[in-house]
């Protein structure tokens, strides 16, 4: 890997890590615990990743800040992990049953609607 690509991926992973956070921040879980914001968080990296994925040239430096960097701090599966965990401890089976089944079904539904759009703009 190039220095070009570590800078590309460190940038991208400072921006999406920043905007998780910031996120996490003005968007708090919903009364019954849903994580708003996590849940967020992996469905529009899962967008944006199929569409970085259609537009970028693989092994690119644009690609490594946005795939890699971006969308890999972006997106979080040990946060989601923990969160369903603690809404089963906390007795919300519902929620948390919600929570996975909304977050797989819409992550790969954007993955594919990005990747589809991506494609059709040229990629």
């Amino acid at each position: 890997m190039t220095a070009t690509t570590w800078l590309a991926v460190a940038l991208g992973g400072f921006l999406g890590g920043a905007l998780r956070g910031w996120l996490a921040t003005v968007l708090p879980p919903a009364g019954d615990g849903l994580p708003r914001a996590v849940l967020l968080c992996n469905v529009a990296g899962s967008f944006a990743l199929g569409l970085a994925t259609a537009l970028l040239l693989p092994g690119s430096p644009a690609a490594a800040l946005v795939g890699t960097g971006f969308c890999g701090a972006l997106t979080t599966w040990s946060t989601f992990s923990l969160d369903v965990v603690s809404l089963l401890e906390q007795r919300r089976r519902r929620t948390a049953l919600g929570y996975v089944l909304t977050t797989a079904g819409a992550g790969l539904l954007a993955a594919a609607v990005g990747l589809t759009l991506g494609s059709a703009l040229g990629g």
